[in-house]
């Protein structure tokens, strides 16, 4: 087959986000698959208004599918720090107005917090919308670590340089891109992702889920399960 043939039947995916780390990181995860992976319209800003990063995934993929007519992909993830009660959580990425600034303010909250418990977790929520703004596919990933008191490593974005994962004795700004995707939350959510989407990809009309319901798989540390939650 050649390469024209191949490029004619790679679909277009958008992925709903302006946020060029997560685009970069999404086309890597995504291109051994027959897709075009694209960025949101510039022009277009989704506000998210839900309260767990599932919701807001799946606002934000109907949202930018049915904008563009096409199929979307849209990742809400976050830092939820147990001794800050979960936050920043769903407003991670609006806790200031730059990574450093965000690093900054986390380090100070825990300070203020006088706790020894630097316990945390990173979250991914992915959700595909079909061109009417359908949701088609939910998943969750998660990955348990600790908040060190300065930064480390020079890869990665957001909260990565003060998030230090036990089990590799590194942060995930340190990691190696092969140990970040096994690992990390986001990596974790597209092996949940990654086999549906195939199917899907293959065959466009299948049904996802049974009873009008989608199926939502949550994957961390500790292994994985399987949960049915309304679609609306």
């Amino acid at each position: 087959m050649s390469s024209t043939q191949i490029s004619a039947q790679k679909r277009i995916l958008i992925i709903a986000s302006g946020n060029t780390g997560k685009i970069r990181e999404f086309r890597q995860l995504l291109a051994h698959l027959p897709l075009s992976v694209q960025p949101q319209p510039e022009c277009l800003e989704v506000e998210e208004t839900g309260l767990t990063f599932a919701e807001n995934a799946r606002i934000k993929a109907t949202a930018v599918a049915s904008e563009t007519n096409q199929w979307a992909l849209a990742d809400d993830s976050g830092l939820s720090v147990n001794a800050l009660n979960g936050a920043p959580g769903v407003h991670s990425a609006r806790f200031a107005d730059s990574d450093e600034a965000r690093i900054a303010r986390l380090l100070l909250e825990l300070e203020k917090a006088k706790t020894a418990d630097r316990s945390a977790q990173f979250t991914a929520a992915l959700a595909v919308a079909d061109p009417s703004g359908s949701i088609r596919l939910e998943v969750e990933g998660s990955c348990s670590g600790m908040i060190l008191k300065t930064p480390r490593g020079k890869g990665g974005f957001g909260y990565d340089p003060v998030f230090y994962v036990p089990e590799v004795s590194q942060t995930f700004a340190e990691m190696e891109k092969a140990i970040k995707d096994r690992l990390g939350h986001r990596g974790r959510a597209f092996n949940a992702l990654e086999p549906r989407l195939s199917q899907l990809l293959a065959d466009p009309s299948q049904s996802i889920g049974k009873g009008g319901y989608s199926a939502l798989t949550a994957y961390t540390a500790k292994g994985q399960k399987d949960l049915n939650l309304e679609s609306g």
